[in-house]
């Protein structure tokens, strides 16, 4: 890996926000990820069993929404470069069956370690103004 590809640890500054984007999730995108991932819980799928347990609707699967926070961070930091990312699931997003679901990412730094050369993003994913993670960070080497 050459360190081009490494962030620039001595321009960040605690609070500096260095990626983010929306990203849509369809009814599709949720039969790929089931697909990929081997999760047919019909909560992904069913509208009736979803609401049958308590659900809106069908919502996304949270390692896909935790996934999805990573990858804005991976795209920042560059491949190999993330050296830990934890997640909290607080609430499900809701997948509407002929449109999309709107999630709003964004990465922040949140910390500096001079010692370690890692810098601590803080990930916040919305849907619809609301957090849908809890404590979303990843440890990005810098070094």
């Amino acid at each position: 890996m050459s360190e081009e590809t490494l962030p620039a640890f001595a321009s960040l500054n605690v609070g500096d926000q260095v990626s983010g984007r929306d990203v849509d999730i369809t009814r599709d995108t949720l039969v790929r990820y089931a697909a990929a991932s081997g999760d047919f819980n019909p909560i992904h799928y069913n509208d009736a069993f979803a609401q049958k347990v308590g659900l809106p609707g069908v919502i996304a699967h949270g390692m896909l929404t935790m996934g999805i926070g990573a990858s804005v961070v991976e795209e920042w930091a560059g491949p190999g470069n993330v050296a830990d990312y934890q997640a909290r699931f607080t609430r499900p997003v809701p997948v509407p069956a002929l449109e999309s679901a709107t999630l709003n990412v964004t990465a922040v730094v949140g910390a500096l370690d001079r010692e370690l050369q890692q810098a601590r993003i803080d990930v916040t994913v919305t849907f619809q103004g609301a957090t849908v993670l809890g404590k979303a960070q990843a440890i990005v080497d810098c070094a």
